[in-house]
C-alpha cells in the first residue's frame, strides 16, 4: 500500500466516523428531547426543596419565647445590647452570653430564677462564684467554660453578670 492509498482510505475512515457522531448525536437530540411540560418539573422541584429542608434552625442569641413576650419587644430580645444603654451592665451582659446556658439548664448551669439549684452556689460566697465564672469550674452537676466561653468578656461584666443572677435567684 502507498502512501497515497494509505491517506486516502485514512482520510474516509475519519469522514465516516464525523458522519456518523453527527447521525448519532442528531437522534439523541430527538429521543431526548426538552420536556414538554416545565410546570410538573417546577412542582417537581419545590416538592423535593420542601422533602429535604432542615427540621429546625438554631439562632445563637435570641431569648426564650417567654422572655420574649414578656420584654415586649422582639428586637430587644434579639439584640440586647441595642437596650442596655439604660439597663443594668450584669443583665446586659447575661443576655448576650449567659442566656445560652443559664436559661435552658445546658450542661447542668444552674437556671436563671431557680432559688433550689442556686442557694448551695450562693450559700459558697461571691468570690468562689466569681473564680468559678471567670476561671471556668467542673463540678458534679456539670461545668462551666471560663467566662461562659465568651473569653472576651472582662472580668467586671463577668462579674457583674453573677452579681445580676445571684439577685434573680434568692
Amino acid at each position: 500500500m502507498t502512501d497515497r492509498a494509505f491517506w486516502k482510505s485514512f482520510t474516509g475512515l475519519v469522514l465516516a466516523l464525523v458522519a456518523l457522531t453527527t447521525v448519532l448525536f442528531i437522534v439523541a437530540q430527538i429521543i431526548g428531547g426538552k420536556p414538554a411540560k416545565t410546570e410538573e418539573v417546577t412542582a417537581d422541584a419545590k416538592s423535593i426543596a420542601e422533602r429535604i429542608k432542615p427540621v429546625g434552625e438554631l439562632t445563637v442569641g435570641a431569648a426564650p419565647a417567654e422572655r420574649v413576650v414578656a420584654s415586649g419587644s422582639v428586637m430587644d430580645a434579639i439584640i440586647p445590647a441595642a437596650n442596655a444603654a439604660g439597663a443594668d451592665k450584669g443583665k446586659a451582659t447575661y443576655d448576650a452570653s449567659c442566656m445560652a446556658c443559664h436559661a435552658a439548664g445546658v450542661a447542668g448551669a444552674p437556671k436563671l430564677g431557680d432559688k433550689a439549684a442556686w442557694a448551695p452556689r450562693i450559700a459558697q460566697g461571691n468570690d468562689t462564684l466569681y473564680t468559678h465564672a471567670i476561671k471556668g469550674f467542673q463540678g458534679k452537676a456539670g461545668m462551666m467554660p471560663p467566662k461562659g466561653g465568651n473569653m472576651s468578656l472582662a472580668d467586671a461584666d463577668v462579674k457583674a453578670a453573677v452579681d445580676y443572677m445571684v439577685s434573680q435567684s434568692k
